[in-house]
This record gives C-alpha cells, sequence and structure tokens, in this order.
C-alpha cells in the first residue's frame, strides 16, 4: 500500500480526494487547521489526521514523511503568505522522487499562452480587489506559489480547474494545456471529479511537470470535441 498525504484534507475538495485515495487502497495521512478536525471523523478510524496550519513548516515536515505522493490544496486564504508557503513546505519536505499535484483554478498561467474570456479575467481583478482589501484571500499568493512550484525540479503536476458544481460523479475529467481551447468552453466540472484527477495524476506520469486545464468529460464542450 503507498502512502499519501493530502494538505487541505477537511475542505470540499479535500474529502473529495481522501475518499478516492481510501478507495484505491492508498495509506493517508490527513492535514487540516484544527478547528476543522471534526469534518474528518467519519474517516478517523482509517487515516492519520496531523492537525495543523498548512503553511505552518513543521506541520509539513512531519506529515509528508516517507509519503510517496502529496495532494496539495492551494488555498490563498488570507495575506500572510498561505498558498506560497504551504507549497514551498511541501516542495522543501517531501520525498526524493514523490509526485506533488497540486490544485488551484484556471487562473494561474504557466507560460501565458491561455486565452480568457472577459468575464474571468474581470471576476479575478474585482474578487481579487476586494478580497484583498478585506484581507480574506491573496490570489497574487497563489501565482507567486505556483511560479515556484513551476520553477523547482520537483515531480509536480498543478490541476487547473474549471467553475465546480456538486453532484454525482460523471467520470476523469478532460484536460488540455491551455485555457481558451474549444474543448475547455463550457467551463464546469464535478468538485468530484476534480477530486478524481487529482488522485489518478499520483499514478500518470504523462502529467508530470504539467499545469492541465480540466473540464467535466460530460460538459457539452468535452463531448463536441471527443477524441
Amino acid at each position: 500500500m503507498k502512502k499519501i498525504c493530502i494538505v487541505g484534507a477537511s475542505g470540499k475538495l479535500g474529502r473529495y480526494m481522501l475518499q478516492h485515495a481510501l478507495e484505491r487502497g492508498y495509506e493517508v495521512v490527513a492535514v487540516c487547521r484544527p478547528e476543522s478536525v471534526p469534518k474528518l471523523e467519519p474517516y478517523r478510524e482509517q487515516i492519520r489526521i496531523i492537525p495543523g496550519k498548512t503553511n505552518d513548516r513543521e506541520v509539513i515536515r512531519e506529515a509528508v514523511k516517507g509519503c510517496s505522493g502529496v495532494l496539495v490544496v492551494l488555498a490563498p486564504w488570507g495575506v500572510q503568505q498561505y498558498s506560497s508557503g504551504t507549497a514551498q513546505a511541501v516542495m522543501d519536505y517531501a520525498e526524493p522522487g514523490a509526485r506533488l499535484i497540486f490544485s488551484c483554478g484556471w487562473h494561474i498561467s504557466r507560460d501565458g499562452q491561455d486565452r480568457y474570456s472577459w468575464k474571468l479575467k474581470a471576476l479575478v481583478t474585482v474578487f481579487g480587489a476586494i478580497a484583498r482589501a478585506l484581507r480574506l484571500v491573496e490570489l497574487k499568493d497563489q501565482v507567486e506559489a505556483c511560479a515556484r512550484i513551476f520553477a523547482s525540479d520537483t515531480l509536480w503536476t498543478v490541476v487547473r480547474g474549471s467553475d465546480l458544481e456538486e453532484g454525482e460523479s460523471q467520470g476523469l475529467p478532460i484536460w488540455r494545456e491551455h485555457v481558451g481551447d474549444p474543448a475547455l468552453a463550457s467551463n464546469l466540472t464535478r468538485r468530484i471529479d476534480f477530486a478524481l484527477f487529482m488522485v489518478a495524476a499520483l499514478e500518470d506520469d504523462s502529467l508530470i511537470r504539467q499545469a492541465p486545464a480540466i473540464v467535466g468529460c460530460q460538459s457539452p464542450s468535452a463531448l463536441a470535441h471527443a477524441g
């Protein structure tokens, strides 16, 4: 049984990843904030829980020890370098050769070749400014975190998600190298399937050092461009 760590396991995406990982027989170490530990109560007998902030380097050092893979919810909470601190700690302390899978939104671009709609650009600009002013979210720090990941020589994958919805799984999402590809036009993925893609990426060497932008496999645009 392979041992993996899920950083940010108590959130909606994290719990779906936990579910998929356990179904696949992984031994799981889960990291979450102390106040969120009760959310993991249904899994307590199946996993090891390490409470703490995900950008706490000592918490991450302990959590990733002996893990062959690390799944990271790259949350841009607050204005204290939460995303970049988390990403840096994971890259610094993960075992050599471990697969590191990070989640983020479409707004992250690796090479500047993504093509964004005016709605998405406006949303990021307006929401980012308001959230930053309220000291709730720092999108620029998530950009910084991904820049560090892209520059590293670790076995990383940055999964860039579309808008998310709840619902039963439709299967593994499709992916393209750049936002703006017609196959991604529907801009919608089931959250449970975002998590499925993250877990599946652990065993998919074709995704090493890639930043796939994903969309639901049953979305109209995916079906229109199948194959």
